[in-house]
């Protein structure tokens, strides 16, 4: 078995890739060791100390180190682990709910305006086919949370959270797409 590995435009991040399903569905964000209690291979992973974030997309997994950390020392070790559970088969979560799957609360506080419930599905489809697969190519994730007064309220995840240009990719890239496509959109508002 062979694990590819990118870049990410976070520099602290790097993507994964065994070549194989990781994810069936969903994805699944891993912030600390509590966390990642869940999955077997989440927690292998914070084991090694410099990991403080770990991501799970459909075919891949994004890693970020702790700031200072040098990759080039990190990498073999995540590489090692990422071989031994994808050679083994091992299950990628544990406990009562071994599927992993997370359904975020798509209106943590933000809510969604009930008069524009055709916007919200404007939106959603938008964000579904035409952001979710870019951000996806840069080890990450895009999470609707609401949409109110105008305002579309998104979350970030895995390489894309804490990343440097995320502000970037949310103003320039998301809300310039939402703008243009559904009218009703002003902005879009990092949750």
């Amino acid at each position: 078995m062979f694990i590819e590995t990118e870049t990410t435009p976070n520099p602290a991040t790097l993507k994964f890739l065994p070549g194989e399903l990781v994810m069936q569905t969903g994805t699944r964000e891993f912030r600390d060791e509590v966390e990642a209690a869940a999955s077997p291979l989440a927690s292998a992973l914070f084991d090694l100390g410099d990991v403080t974030g770990v991501f799970f997309g459909r075919d891949f997994v994004s890693v970020t180190a702790a700031p200072g950390v040098d990759w080039s020392a990190l990498k073999p070790q995540v590489v090692a682990i990422l071989l031994d559970h994808f050679v083994t088969g091992a299950p990628l979560f544990s406990g009562p709910d071994a599927s992993g799957i997370v359904v975020p609360a798509e209106d943590d506080d933000f809510g969604d305006d009930p008069a524009h419930a055709d916007i919200v599905v404007q939106i959603k489809e938008l964000i579904e086919t035409r952001v979710r697969p870019a951000v996806a190519n840069d080890g990450g994730d895009i999470v609707y949370r609401g949409f109110r007064d105008g305002v579309v309220f998104l979350s970030m995840q895995g390489a894309c959270s804490g990343c440097p240009s995320s502000t970037a990719t949310l103003k320039n890239g998301i809300e310039t797409l939402l703008k243009h496509y559904v009218p009703e959109v002003t902005e879009v508002r990092a949750a």
